[in-house]
């Protein structure tokens, strides 16, 4: 891969393209907002097909087209696991939540909450929710952005975060749902056809045949190399065809089942919670367009993910392990040196074309994302926070409301800028999990009680907000995924007294570069944690051996819903059930949405 100096002109050519196109947009978009209804929802006008366009570009974030393809290059078949529990989870949300939040909901999560339970207390703890599960996936979303940006232009990462930040802001400032839905848009079209370029190109000397392509990619040295350094010291004992075949089968990654099951349930019930995701469903102007957004999204999603395993795999075949963990040790730059390699290599002209091409849309993928996140957040904090707590919901003037959402916007968004920065060569991939998480065990159990029990009520919300978030976030800061500095060290250690043996097994200059950098890693490691012993919980190792904590936490979630209804019983969400089963069934009302009832 050329640094950031090669080809620097080229890279921002296309950097610039894409910036105008969706700015121009933007511009366009500006002109139609003119009421909360606008700004919030585009004012219910998305059809189906482009909101299922657009939840694909909501929900398509870096993790998943960077990391994924990247954990498949370095691991195989457990990296193909995620875009299984991501897809699958589509299935969660089409069959028990998109229709029945479309007939409930108005603008928020808390919109579904609020409609049979106190609307004070349901909208607090919605919006205190809805703001942490944003800020935990907007930390991601602008960390990444500002390493991509910095190792591809050369900009410092500070002021890479920054232009993430301003771009992003942008788009919802002025555009509101309108904007942020046609950028989501553009990304996802560009997102496909970027992926499936790179698809044809590699798959093409097969024949499109499976059988062929896998036999090549568990025949080559490289992913052979790579099965042995996972594996440690049982490879000794495999052969070469044992290593290749290795890289197709679980646990180079996942080395518990019950890590796989706990991440499996985060991801299939958080995306059924995930707020920015939970808002789409009410930009359509019915039930029927809602749940055609959902097929349109499972069917572009699901076949995206079926991409990444070409993706990841390719990368692994012609880029090799080693050469991705040199340039990233997460393998997040596995997809655009791909596209490289595709075009010609490190020094071609339309190799590069290619590579700055693919981080271009990896760019405008992460700017996308970050816009939800944020009219998500900023909804919380103006429609349910201001204008229906502290307000009590009297705040009626369109203009009002507009200017209400926009200086939340600008809250949210030097918010976001602020904690990227601070943020800068932290560990954040476990924020997108923990965001999930409690996506998942707060929110999840929450709508879909409040949606589908007669009995659930005010208390049950609430307890189970407060559970579901506390066992979330507290299991995650006692788990491995925290750093502890003992296991860092003693690993600092055993490599750099292996460090001989792995420049005698080097046999590329890629290789080399690699057992350089992961050399120089370890000695920063044992600088950077010196004397230090515990980790930031003050435990020297981890509570728990899960990773995500999913399979606590959310049982945990349901039962605090189930014990806190039960403990107060709430006469109006009785009183209220036939009508919301009603109108969660058959959509009648739901031009009213709540202003009824909070």
């Amino acid at each position: 891969m050329g640094g950031p100096s090669a080809h620097r002109a080229l890279t921002l050519s296309i950097f610039a393209i894409v910036i105008a196109t969706t700015m121009f947009v933007t511009f366009i978009a500006a002109r139609r907002v003119r009421s909360a209804s606008d700004f919030y929802t585009a004012g219910g006008g998305v059809s189906g097909w482009q909101n299922g366009w657009a939840i694909a570009g909501d929900y398509l974030s870096a993790a998943s087209f960077l990391g994924i393809a990247g954990l498949i290059s370095l691991y195989g078949y457990d990296g193909f696991m995620y875009s299984v529990g991501w897809l699958v989870a589509y299935v969660t949300v089409l069959l028990l939540i998109a229709e029945p939040c479309r007939n409930i909901g108005r603008y928020t999560l808390s919109d579904i909450l609020c409609y049979r339970n106190d609307p004070r207390k349901t909208r607090i703890v919605g919006a205190l929710s809805t703001i942490t599960v944003s800020t935990f996936y907007l930390t991601a979303q602008m960390v990444g952005g500002g390493v991509l940006v910095k190792n591809l232009i050369g900009i410092d990462y500070e002021v890479s975060v920054i232009g993430v930040g301003v771009l992003m802001l942008s788009y919802v400032l002025f555009g509101g749902m309108v904007a942020t839905t046609w950028v989501q848009i553009i990304k996802a079209v560009l997102l496909v056809c970027a992926s499936l370029l790179i698809v044809m190109l590699v798959w093409t000397p097969y024949g499109y045949s499976l059988p062929a392509f896998l036999a090549d990619v568990v025949a080559d040295p490289k992913v052979q190399a790579r099965v042995a350094t996972v594996l440690g010291d049982p490879a000794k004992s495999m052969s070469a065809a044992e290593l290749g075949q290795r890289f197709l089968e679980p646990g180079l990654y996942f080395k518990a089942p019950i890590d796989q099951i706990s991440l499996g349930m985060a991801l299939v019930f958080g995306t059924a919670g995930l707020p920015h995701i939970l808002m789409r469903f009410f930009t359509v102007r019915t039930a029927q367009q809602a749940r055609r957004s959902v097929v349109w999204a499972m069917a572009i999603i699901g076949g995206f993910y079926v991409l990444t395993l070409f993706l990841g795999f390719g990368a692994a075949l012609h880029v090799g392990p080693s050469a991705i963990v040199a340039v990233d040790a997460g393998g997040n730059m596995a997809g655009p040196l791909l596209a490289q390699y595709i075009g010609g290599g490190a020094d071609s002209f339309f190799g590069n074309f290619m590579l700055a091409f693919v981080s271009a849309v990896a760019f405008a993928t992460i700017v996308a994302v970050v816009a939800g996140l944020v009219l998500a957040a900023a909804s919380a904090m103006a429609h349910d926070l201001y204008v229906g707590v502290v307000r009590a919901g009297k705040e009626t003037s369109a203009q009002g409301q507009v200017r209400a959402a926009r200086i939340a916007t600008l809250i949210v968004g030097a918010l976001s800028i602020g904690i990227g920065i601070a943020a800068k060569g932290q560990n954040v991939a476990v924020l997108v999990g923990l965001a999930f998480a409690v996506a998942a065990s707060a929110n999840f159990p929450c709508v879909l009680l409040t949606l589908h029990w007669k009995r659930c009520n005010t208390s049950g919300i609430v307890a189970g907000m407060v559970v579901g978030t506390v066992a979330a976030v507290g299991l995650t800061l006692v788990s491995p995924t925290l750093s502890y500095p003992l296991a860092i060290k003693a690993a600092a250690h055993k490599l750099l007294d292996g460090e001989a043996a792995k420049r005698a097994a080097a046999q590329t200059p890629q290789e080399l570069a690699a057992v350089d950098k992961a050399v120089a890693k370890a000695q920063a490691d044992l600088a950077k944690w010196g004397d230090e012993t515990t980790s930031f919980m003050g435990l020297t190792k981890p509570l728990i051996e899960l990773k995500n904590p999913g399979i606590i936490s959310i049982p945990l979630g349901f039962l605090a819903v189930f014990l806190g209804s039960l403990w107060r019983r709430d006469r109006r969400a009785e009183a209220t059930w036939n009508e919301v089963y009603a109108r969660q069934n058959t959509g009648l009302l739901v031009s009213k949405g709540t202003a009824g009832h909070g």
